[in-house]
């Protein structure tokens, strides 16, 4: 996959195309990049984004796959959003550079981030989908399951789904 400028009529900070390298006349998707929002905190400011599968891969190839082939099967470019390493580090495990200081625990939350946190720390990428029902879960997953990834997990109201 590779990653083309932003289109001129958005913000370059939000969005991203990802277009498959082996196409000679691809078709462009844009994929939103993450940005984080209150809605996705708990009021312990922890990372809860309720409604949203959050899905870590080992690397931005095969994290940009499965972004292509969701998108190809539904136009909706607003429900992927792609997370590098270090904006996980950043925003979500609240990391400053090589930092080694552990994050506080708070219960699944917590330790479900420090998970992110290591994996980011390994190089992982994830993306971020959002899923209103089991159907969608499971269209993720398959599309998932393909290239293989490294952590998955499912954000319900008052439960974090482990997914597989």
């Amino acid at each position: 996959m590779a990653k083309a400028d932003s289109p001129p009529s958005v913000g370059a900070s939000q969005w991203s195309r990802v277009v498959p390298a082996t196409l000679s006349s691809p078709k462009e998707r844009i994929m939103k990049n993450f940005k984080l929002s209150t809605d996705m905190l708990t009021l312990g400011g922890i990372f809860y984004p309720r409604g949203y599968a959050f899905i870590m891969f080992a690397n931005a190839e095969d994290a940009d796959q499965v972004a292509l082939e969701l998108q190809r099967k539904h136009e909706d470019t607003e429900q992927v959003m792609r997370l590098s390493p270090e904006v996980i580090l950043r925003d979500i495990g609240k990391v400053e550079g090589d930092s080694d200081i552990a994050l506080p625990s708070v219960g699944t939350e917590g330790a479900t981030v420090r998970k992110y946190v290591d994996l980011a720390r390994l190089g992982h990428h994830a993306l971020m989908v959002k899923v209103s029902s089991d159907q969608d879960t499971e269209r993720l997953m398959r599309a998932a399951r393909k290239p293989g990834f490294s952590y998955a997990q499912r954000y319900h109201l008052l439960v974090i789904e482990d997914l597989e």
